[in-house]
């Protein structure tokens, strides 16, 4: 059982700022209703302009998260889209690998770089939810579905299976102190939907959110982040996919889906595809592009026999699951259930 959470800025430093000061609140007063200490890092609260300057002391908040007797669950705070630039502060001496243990680790979005770096050194973690994101949700209680996992999470230090979310929500179009106690609309869900294969199948998770994988290959966003990927291997070699879920959800950005198209040829030109059971995706946020985007899966795929689930409720559209990496997944689609371990 999950006693004090340690709370990280490895992206961006939003919760240092004023303009969420009211969301900071509520999410502390929340974990601590949940019976838990809460324990911020020592940058994590120092603000955006800050955190984007020290790529050094959020990996140093990260080495220390770890170490820290005291903390059994890390927690990141937000997403972002620098995070890569962490990778010589945790990899140059073998600092991370010297420094991690079993404790959990739950982050999603931009934090996508960080499951694959303690991916590499051989940590189990956690996909999903973030502090700001979920802990945080202004409604008069964190949305149900989300909370039922995370708090399996902190019981049982694990999870066990997820099922749909009945229900699916829109993006706030405002996050103001105004919106404490509004809760969302709620608007009737579908659940798991088989595109193509077999509906079951099984294998270890691991992915993340396509506009940071495509990151890692395109140098659109940051010129240096594929060479510094590259440079610590940081995406895992073809033969590490071999019978694995790929796991890919869409963020805030909306990703156009030529865009998309692209980040998956990229997935394809590396051979995950041809390594894979299966295939993943989470909803992508307010549904947009929704079809467009299973038209370039199949198209792009080009093989039909590969399973690809749709309409998984993890990523950036609301309600969140929580996918545990490493540890094996059996998908069943027409029992509506990803059973783990």
């Amino acid at each position: 059982m999950v006693k004090t959470v340690g709370i990280v800025s490895l992206s961006r430093g939003t919760i240092g700022e004023d303009f969420v000061k009211h969301e900071l609140e509520l999410g502390i007063k929340r974990l601590e209703e949940m019976g838990l200490n809460v324990k911020f890092m020592p940058h994590a609260l120092k603000g955006i302009e800050y955190v984007e300057s020290h790529p050094e002391k959020r990996a140093e908040d990260l080495i220390n998260a770890y170490k820290d007797p005291d903390i059994d669950m890390i927690l990141c705070a937000i997403g972002g889209d620098d995070t890569y630039r962490l990778l010589p502060y945790l990899f140059e001496n073998d600092e991370l690998k010297n420094a991690v243990n079993d404790k959990i680790f739950l982050g999603f979005s931009d934090t996508t770089i960080n499951h694959l770096m303690l991916h590499k050194v051989g940590v189990k973690t956690f996909y999903g939810q973030s502090f700001l994101a979920d802990v945080c949700e202004m409604g008069k209680d964190m949305l149900p579905y989300s909370k039922k996992y995370f708090k399996e999470l902190i019981t049982t230090g694990s999870i066990k299976e997820i099922t749909p979310s009945d229900s699916w929500y829109k993006e706030r179009t405002s996050f103001g102190s105004d919106q404490l106690g509004v809760d969302p609309v709620p608007m009737n869900d579908t659940g798991f939907e088989l595109l193509q294969g077999k509906s079951e199948f099984s294998g270890e998770i691991l992915g993340g959110c396509i506009d940071t994988i495509y990151d890692i290959f395109d140098g659109e966003r940051y010129e240096d982040m594929p060479g510094l990927c590259s440079k610590y291997q940081l995406f895992p070699p073809v033969d590490d996919w071999n019978g694995k879920i790929l796991l890919l959800e869409s963020s805030e950005e909306q990703m156009k889906p030529e865009k998309y198209r692209k980040a998956l040829k990229f997935l394809k030109e590396y051979g995950v595809f041809d390594a894979v059971n299966g295939v993943l995706i989470g909803k992508p946020m307010d549904r947009v592009y929704e079809a467009e985007y299973k038209k370039a899966l199949t198209e792009v795929i080009a093989d039909p026999e590969l399973p690809v689930v749709c309409n998984i409720n993890i990523g950036h559209a609301l309600p969140r699951c929580i996918i545990p990496f490493g540890v094996n997944a059996a998908v069943n689609v027409q029992k509506q259930k990803i059973l783990f371990g």
